[in-house]
């Protein structure tokens, strides 16, 4: 099978942090938040190839962080879009990914903004046994949280209805953007756009596809995050450090006190402060100073205050009293 890695949106409820970057280009751990979908992709026997989808305006990002990794499967796939206004919507960019690169094969499909904790292993095994259209399934435990999403309802792990993001879902159990379409169900997508069905979510494709084919929900426990807000990619930072402080060689750091889930980047400087669940980007400064669950963006300056729950973007200065 062929797999597809999502990676072309604009990520708005990220700004200014994602103004200049993919979202999935943020450091998380020893990588990024692409890495962790890109190292399991790699290491799937079942892969042949995994097309990064992206826009012309994150494409010279996106083929430095290919070029520089040891990564042999990804091809890079462009949509000539570079602004919100113009999104193909992720249906829309998918089908024609798949017509530019002629794809002709079962077909594997991740956000690139997942951080998940099952094995992709056993969902594809999951997938070789049904032979059908396969979501990974995962319970949010909130009707609230379950609103912003595609909602699932099985009869045991066949799929009897979707609905994507109802005003008043009827469970928990919600898509996650993973993915894996048999070939036949691949060539339906044009189908599905020519018939001027909505191009933006997939959920709004397996709503559709759910009246047409069988279709089968993998559910899992183990952890995920929808890596979409400051506050979702703090606590995937948190669940990845597991309590741990990562320090790069060339930071410096003085006379202060780090921990837990701290992650300071090359060339960031921190003197005389406290960091708790806190990433400081390449090039920022933090001094004398307190910062609970807040992200410091390059050659950001923050002098004399505390801060919690803050997002401080590039060259910003915060000078204190």
């Amino acid at each position: 099978m062929d797999a597809v890695l999502l990676a072309g949106g604009y990520a708005t409820r990220l700004w200014p942090l994602t103004r200049t970057r993919p979202k999935m280009m943020l450091p998380l751990g020893t990588g990024t938040v692409m890495d962790r979908a890109l190292s399991a992709l790699e290491a799937e026997e079942r892969v042949d190839t995994v097309y990064v989808s992206t826009n012309a305006r994150f494409e010279a990002e996106f083929a430095r962080f290919l070029d520089r990794s040891d990564y042999t499967k990804p091809v890079l796939s462009v949509e000539e879009t570079t602004g919100e206004a113009e999104k193909l919507g992720v249906v829309g960019a998918l089908a024609q990914l798949v017509d530019r690169e002629s794809v002709d094969d079962d077909l594997l499909v991740v956000a690139g903004d997942n951080v998940v904790g099952f094995d992709l292993e056993s969902f594809l095994d999951f997938f070789e046994q049904t032979g059908t259209t396969t979501l990974a399934a995962y319970d949010v435990g909130s009707r609230e949280a379950a609103s912003a999403y595609g909602l699932v309802e099985t009869d045991g792990t066949r799929v009897v209805d979707f609905q994507e993001k109802p005003a008043d879902p009827r469970s928990t159990l919600v898509s996650i953007a993973c993915y894996v379409f048999p070939r036949p169900v691949v060539g339906l997508l044009d189908r599905y756009i020519e018939a001027g069905e909505d191009p933006d979510e997939p959920g709004w494709f397996v709503q559709w596809l759910q009246d047409r084919r069988s279709v089968h929900a993998y559910t899992f426990d183990e952890q995920w995050f929808d890596v979409g807000t400051p506050e979702s990619y703090l606590d995937a930072v948190e669940w990845t450090l597991e309590g741990d402080v990562t320090v790069a060689s060339d930071a410096e750091v003085v006379d202060s006190e780090l921990g837990p889930n701290v992650h300071v980047l090359p060339g960031a400087t921190v003197v005389d402060s406290e960091l708790r669940s806190t990433v400081v980007f390449p090039q920022a400064e933090v001094r004398n100073a307190s910062l609970d669950r807040s992200l410091v963006d390059e050659h950001a300056q923050i002098t004399d205050v505390d801060l919690q729950g803050s997002l401080v973007g590039q060259y910003t200065a915060i000078p204190g009293a």
